[in-house]
């Protein structure tokens, strides 16, 4: 049974109770490519993004909540151990092997009659069926196993060649699955050879279905309202009736953030952790993806953490407020400002365009100090020696990164 009323926390309350359900409050990892598999596995998807002006997002994500993290983590992960897959989540994402049932749904779902999707397929049924034939008796392609038509004129960016369209149908149908990654270009093959040995893939019946996706999204954010758990994970459909179903049964609680005015949720069984009324301090700088998991949503950030945040690399150069390829610096439970770095990787030098410090109560004898070795740690894991500050930036930071 529930309660009648919802239960009132603060919102500094709901800011560590997120940032822990999202592992940025020093969490506790196993070491080596284990702790690479916990992250995936509490967030329930790392968004895969190819801008790679810094190390490319995914890799962002998991150095972030994972000092130990390596790249080769995820290559063993998806090829060799078959503990992850790449589908669609919020978005081409890695996602963990024991969720793959729970997409069957999404994988089977038909185009839309009449899309622009439907008629590829139907005008290019024999393409499709010929590379198909080609992985079967070759094995594992990638695009570039196959010849582009001759002279033909490209358009914008997704113009793909015909057969890159057909592998990506035959991957969104199932047929195919992406084995592994090679210089980050997908390698297909058949789904009955990428899938492990033993694995349950059995359909969930709708109810099973809709209540993964609910306690996935509500594991992974701590707390959500209804329309932040049906946009966690876009593939998951309409959930509002299953929340509804969850609350009646007392697997979900309602609560209300202080000064909010909309409704949240939270797991039942996390409710003390929720209510816990003192939380260590975390003194790491942190700087956070644009696609990261925390921040993806982007209405959900600035209501939590009164921070706007819109990503500028799709904005012409003039119109850009903060930088390209921006990072919000998360530092304690708030969000401080954002900084633009870019990777100059013939120079080994991290090169900062931009930096915004926002937060009008930031202690800088206690920020300063952190931020410079969060600086200094990011710029190893681009592989870069040096850091290169362009003149905007305020001295009083300068001066403290040597």
């Amino acid at each position: 049974m529930t309660s009648d009323k919802p239960i009132k926390i603060t919102l500094g309350q709901a800011r560590n109770f997120v940032l822990q359900r999202q592992l940025l409050n020093n969490p506790e990892l196993p070491a080596g490519k284990a702790g690479t598999l916990r992250v995936i596995d509490r967030l329930g998807y790392v968004q895969i993004d190819t801008i790679n002006v810094v190390e490319r997002s995914h890799h962002l994500v998991l150095y972030t909540r994972y000092s130990g993290y390596k790249h080769q983590h995820l290559h063993e992960l998806q090829a060799k151990d078959k503990k992850i897959f790449e589908y669609w989540a919020h978005a081409a994402s890695f996602i963990p092997m024991k969720d793959y049932r729970f997409y069957l749904r999404a994988i089977e779902r038909k185009p839309k009659k009449g899309s622009w999707l439907a008629q590829w397929i139907s005008k290019h049924r024999r393409l499709i069926r010929k590379v198909k034939e080609r992985i079967i008796k070759e094995g594992p392609l990638t695009s570039a196993d196959f010849a582009d038509i001759a002279n033909r004129k490209r358009g914008t960016w997704w113009d793909w060649k015909p057969a890159k369209m057909a592998l990506e149908v035959l991957f969104w149908q199932g047929f195919l699955m992406v084995k592994e990654r090679r210089n980050f270009q997908r390698v297909y093959d058949l789904t009955e050879r990428v899938l492990p040995e033993n694995l349950d893939i059995t359909k969930p019946s709708e109810d099973d279905e809709k209540k993964f996706f609910i306690r996935r999204a509500l594991c992974a954010m701590g707390v959500a309202s209804a329309k932040e758990i049906n946009d966690y994970i876009g593939v998951s459909g309409k959930l509002n009736a299953w929340i509804g179903k969850m609350q009646k049964t007392g697997e979900i609680v309602e609560i209300k953030i202080e000064g909010a005015n909309k409704t949240y949720f939270v797991l039942a069984e996390d409710l003390p952790e929720l209510q816990r009324e003192r939380w260590e301090d975390d003194s790491h700088v942190r700087l956070l993806s644009p696609f990261d998991n925390a921040i993806i949503l982007r209405t959900r950030t600035g209501e939590l953490f009164d921070f706007r945040y819109a990503l500028e690399c799709y904005v012409p150069k003039p119109k850009r407020k903060y930088g390209y390829f921006c990072l919000p610096m998360l530092w304690q439970n708030r969000l401080v400002g954002r900084i633009d770095p870019k990777a100059d990787r013939q120079n080994k030098t991290l090169i900062i365009n931009n930096l915004h410090l926002e937060d009008k109560n930031l202690n800088y004898n206690k920020f300063i100090p952190a931020f410079s070795d969060a600086l200094k740690n990011f710029a190893r894991f681009n592989t870069c020696e040096k850091i290169q500050f362009n003149k905007n930036i305020p001295s009083k930071i300068r001066r403290y990164i040597k």
